[in-house]
């Protein structure tokens, strides 16, 4: 049957972008389509929507909902036409999370002050052209920001924050994924016990590493500020991050602070610097990469890694916890644990040895695809700490640039922008990643597969469920070839979370994969497994 394109425009109808991604991600299912998007009419998405062969010939406007899907005929206009019902059906969940009574839809910031005029913080989620007003709305009016939409440009990005330290006020974004803030999971957020542990962030998915390990670790979170980012270069200059490090000093529920942050400016990093020592509280920096040596400062704690940030600060907070249980104050300079395995040989022992037995010769390569930007920007620094070559569509300092060839390790960040334009991101819809990990099982010379899976609120409701599914079919593949696949994944995420850790860990662990306990843990397995099979290879060639 002929594949076409058929879309519906509703007219002035706005939606929260993580709802239209889910919308489209239940589109894109049905049997008969190829691909669907849902989304506002703006002309960025718009252009989004040619990139993916999506383009629809009809007058929009930016305040209109479209959605377009591409596929079989009859599959198209059933998909159309269930739409709207999708479309109510993200509504009545909302409804359903504050009780289920009728509302009139509040149109405005003034009116949803007019409806609670305690709030203090305003979830901002439009098209990133009406973004900046609407943030300079909130401002004007008193309320803190958490900015989850992108696509705001540079010199608003700046004015914004400008605003908002000139009214002590927090911004938290553009682009800021993940908070928590007095225990209320915002944006793709975990579900996390409350503690004395304070988190200032600019990674996203490293907020969420970081805070479910400490979950899991039997600690707590006092406050989870992302910043969006963008907030450490140059042009913005780490106001959010300032700003939180000092909210969390003056909070007394916080005990420890963390910051998580790719290297910032060099002339910024020192001026965050000075605020988290002018804090007074102990504070464990990670700035993924950054040299040890830049980052002195009697109450500050270096981490190697999102993992360690976690071990360091709950032991710190425990030990807060022990002295004020004892009578004893504060306690004095704490001391970070013991080295955790990221920095040792993982691949030394005889049951990962063992992981590693039965591949081809050909088969030394890894393949690594990520739902997490910086898990996978975390998992290039660990390759080259073992001195591996390593490309990727968005490399660390010293990884390389994917050139198309298929001799050096590869690690993928599904969530960047060429495999989201006018699609959902892969922690809702993670069709492509799974599409991506039976490819690579085709290669000869990929013998490992590394991924990440991030649970939440907004994440898909049980990625394992597919990821699984991948996985067997990528071992069938290989089998036909006379191979095998070692799968080594981890799963971000908590025992409180919707989709259930424990039970996405045991399907993962169904289907064959090795799953441990952070991303780290799982980038050094892979790249020791490599350095394994480079040094057997070279050996039976001797």
């Amino acid at each position: 049957m002929a594949n076409g394109i058929r879309f519906r425009v509703f007219a002035n109808l706005y939606k929260d972008s993580v709802a239209l991604m889910q919308v489209g991600a239940a589109l894109r299912k049905r049997p008969g389509i190829d691909e669907a998007s849902c989304l506002m009419a703006t002309p960025a998405n718009l252009e989004q929507l040619e990139h993916a062969n999506l383009t629809v010939d009809a007058e929009l406007h930016p305040s209109d909902l479209l959605v377009v899907v591409r596929g079989e005929a009859s599959a198209c206009e059933e998909a159309i036409n269930a739409a709207p019902s999708l479309l109510e059906g993200s509504s009545a969940s909302q409804d359903e999370a504050s009780g289920g009574a009728f509302s009139v839809p509040v149109t405005s910031i003034a009116a949803a002050l007019e409806h609670q005029p305690d709030a203090d913080l305003a979830l901002i989620s439009v098209p990133g052209d009406y973004a900046a007003a609407e943030a300079m709305k909130a401002l004007s009016s008193g309320l803190h920001v958490m900015l989850f939409s992108d696509n705001v440009g540079i010199d608003e990005d700046r004015t914004i924050k400008r605003h908002a330290e000139d009214r002590r006020l927090l911004v938290m974004g553009p682009d800021c994924g993940t908070a928590i803030i007095n225990g209320i999971p915002l944006g793709f957020a975990n579900v996390v016990r409350r503690g004395g542990i304070g988190l200032v962030a600019a990674s996203g998915t490293g907020l969420q590493e970081v805070t479910c390990r400490i979950h899991n670790l039997g600690g707590g979170v006092s406050q989870a500020i992302g910043t969006g980012g963008r907030d450490l270069h140059a042009e913005i200059g780490g106001s959010t991050m300032r700003a939180g490090i000092r909210a969390l000093a003056e909070d007394d529920g916080t005990h420890v602070i963390v910051l998580i942050s790719k290297p910032p400016a060099a002339g910024i990093a020192a001026q965050v610097l000075e605020v988290a020592k002018a804090s007074g509280k102990p504070t464990i920096v990670h700035f993924l990469g950054a040299a040890p040596e830049t980052i002195r400062g009697a109450n500050l704690r270096v981490a190697q890694s999102l993992a360690e940030a976690a071990d360091m600060a709950v032991a710190i907070a425990s030990e807060h916890a022990r002295a004020n249980t004892s009578g004893a104050g504060r306690t004095s300079e704490p001391r970070p644990p013991k080295d955790r395995s990221d920095r040792r040989s993982i691949a030394s022992s005889s049951e990962s040895t063992d992981l590693f037995d039965g591949l081809a010769p050909t088969q030394r390569l890894v393949r690594a695809l990520f739902t997490g930007g910086t898990f996978c920007y975390e998992a290039q620094l660990a390759f080259l700490a073992r001195g591996l070559r390593c490309r990727s569509n968005a490399p660390a300092p010293r990884a390389l640039p994917l050139d198309g060839t298929a001799k050096d390790h590869v690690l993928i960040d599904m969530g960047d922008d060429e495999y989201t334009r006018g699609r959902p991101h892969p922690m809702i819809d993670p069709s492509l990643r799974n599409a991506a990990i039976e490819d690579a099982a085709r290669e000869a010379v990929v013998g490992i597969l590394l991924f990440d899976v991030v649970l939440g609120f907004g994440s898909h409701p049980s990625p394992a469920d597919e990821l699984a599914s991948a996985l067997s079919n990528a071992q069938r593949t290989a089998a036909t070839h006379g191979r095998r696949i070692v799968a080594i994944g981890h799963v971000c995420g908590t025992d409180g979370d919707p989709q259930d850790r424990a039970a996405q860990i045991r399907t993962l662990e169904s289907a064959g994969a090795h799953i441990v306990d952070s991303n780290i843990e799982a980038a050094y397995l892979a790249a020791d497994g490599a350095v394994m099979l480079a040094q057997r290879a070279k050996a039976e060639t001797a």
